[in-house]
């Protein structure tokens, strides 16, 4: 059996300082849904300069308005043309036909993908397997000029939310083959006040991270909680 320790590592040390990222305009497709409103508005709160996307731009706008100061709506295509960092919270069901008709205008672009490819039935939620492996590894097909990366996952909607929380003390698994993406969006994780941004492999592992909320869905169903994650001695 092999363990997560079974490869010698180096004692834990300070982690390096994060890159600025507080002025670039982050960019979120798929946000008029629980996710991707709860993340524009903990974002924005932060001080980040946040475009919400939709399939018409009146939808965003009004979502935007409710949001409050420094987030504005657009249609998806504007949303994302005039964003640095596009954060996908689309449905599942659209992940798909959503990137593929905005490949051009995401080209260059650092794409952060936080979709979770689930199923449900009479036992609860269960991790579905996209052909390409993950829906991040998904997105990298279909985004051939896009930074691809995978975030976000495991956060709470209803948490995100809250405008009566104060802070959500999580970690958020960062996943991409490029060291200076993953680097940007471990630091836009950690403007929202107790995120912290943890690097946890290139994109072949987003699998078991995004099939990891069925399981996080069936703790909260138990403990009627909202359930994050930590990962300790780092």
């Amino acid at each position: 059996m092999t363990h997560p320790d079974s490869v010698n590592a180096p004692a834990a040390a300070d982690p390096p300082a994060q890159p600025e990222v507080s002025q670039l305009v982050v960019g979120v497709l798929g946000g008029t849904g629980d996710q991707g409103r709860g993340l524009a508005y903990r974002l924005a709160l932060a001080g980040q300069q946040v475009v919400i996307g939709s399939r018409t731009a009146e939808r965003a706008e009004a979502a935007a308005a409710d949001l409050g100061p420094g987030v504005r709506g657009a249609d998806n295509a504007t949303c994302a043309r005039e964003s640095d960092i596009v954060i996908v919270a689309v449905p599942w069901e659209g992940h798909a036909e959503t990137l593929t008709a905005l490949r051009a205008e995401l080209a260059g672009k650092i794409v952060v993908d936080c979709v979770n490819p689930l199923g449900f039935d009479k036992q609860g939620a269960y991790a579905l397997k996209p052909q390409e492996g993950s829906a991040a590894q998904q997105a990298a097909a279909l985004l051939p000029e896009s930074r691809v990366t995978a975030a976000f996952h495991h956060l709470s909607a209803v948490l995100l939310q809250d405008r009566e929380v104060e802070r959500i003390d999580t970690d958020v698994l960062v996943l991409g083959d490029e060291r200076a993406a993953t680097d940007l969006v471990q630091a836009l994780a950690e403007r929202i006040p107790g995120m912290r941004g943890v690097f946890a492999g290139r994109l072949r592992n987003a699998h078991q991270v995004e099939a990891l909320v069925a399981n996080l869905i069936s703790v909260n169903r138990r403990y009627k909680a909202h359930a994050g994650l930590r990962v300790t001695d780092i």
